[in-house]
């Protein structure tokens, strides 16, 4: 008798190429949704930059909201790991800032078209994503909240508005990739490097450590 194998290889391979043009695809969607917004941008636009055909790209998704979405759950996903940083480092208030602070930024670094896409689609009133920043954003800020709260009680933190802390961070942090552009202006620099995200890290660190902890660093 003969035993026939199957071609597991093949399989696998043919898996892996499905999964990197589903990221490339990813890619692409995120990029060009960063620079031109949800209305500038075409399923032809994404298929383009990929070097595919429109029905190749249809295979994988539907359509441009459905892209979309699965785009901005991505974004999600990255941010919301960075903003864990509080709640994860509870017992120690200073380290939870300075995680947090360092990881806002380096997520703006290192994710600027993520930041972009979401900041594009809060810009313009979250029409399609408004019932997931509510699911998913919600919830993680309350928790923020709840830690400091709980560490102005402790009385290792200054009483403070932690909602409207959160939102400035956010926007102080993400405005490193947001707003690159009119910072390089401000710098007068072709691009922002390294030492640019150190430098406002430490600015950042300095005000908030000041403002928030009793016994500030």
């Amino acid at each position: 008798m003969t035993l026939r194998v199957k071609p597991v290889a093949a399989k696998v391979k043919r898996s892996d190429s499905r999964e990197r043009l589903e990221h490339d695809i990813l890619e692409a969607a995120k990029r060009l949704f960063a620079v031109r917004g949800y209305g500038g941008v075409s399923l032809d636009h994404i298929a383009r930059e990929v070097g595919i055909a429109k029905q190749n790209l249809l295979y994988y998704f539907s359509s441009k909201e459905s892209l979309y979405r699965r785009v901005l759950h991505g974004v999600l996903d990255v941010w919301l790991s960075y903003m864990e940083a509080i709640t994860h480092h509870a017992d120690d208030p200073e380290m939870a800032l300075r995680k947090y602070i360092a990881g806002k930024l380096r997520f703006s670094r290192e994710h600027p078209f993520d930041s972009r896409v979401y900041a594009n689609e809060v810009v313009s009133g979250t029409p399609l994503f408004a019932q997931e920043i509510k699911d998913r954003v919600l919830p993680a800020l309350q928790a923020d909240i709840a830690v400091f709260n709980r560490w102005a009680q402790q009385g290792v933190c200054r009483p403070v508005d932690a909602a409207h802390l959160m939102v400035v961070l956010w926007a102080s942090t993400q405005a490193y990739a947001d707003h690159a552009s009119q910072i390089c202006l401000v710098l007068g620099k072709p691009e922002l490097d390294g030492e640019d995200f150190a430098a406002a890290e430490r600015l950042l660190l300095d005000m908030v450590l000041r403002t928030v902890l009793t016994k500030p660093a």
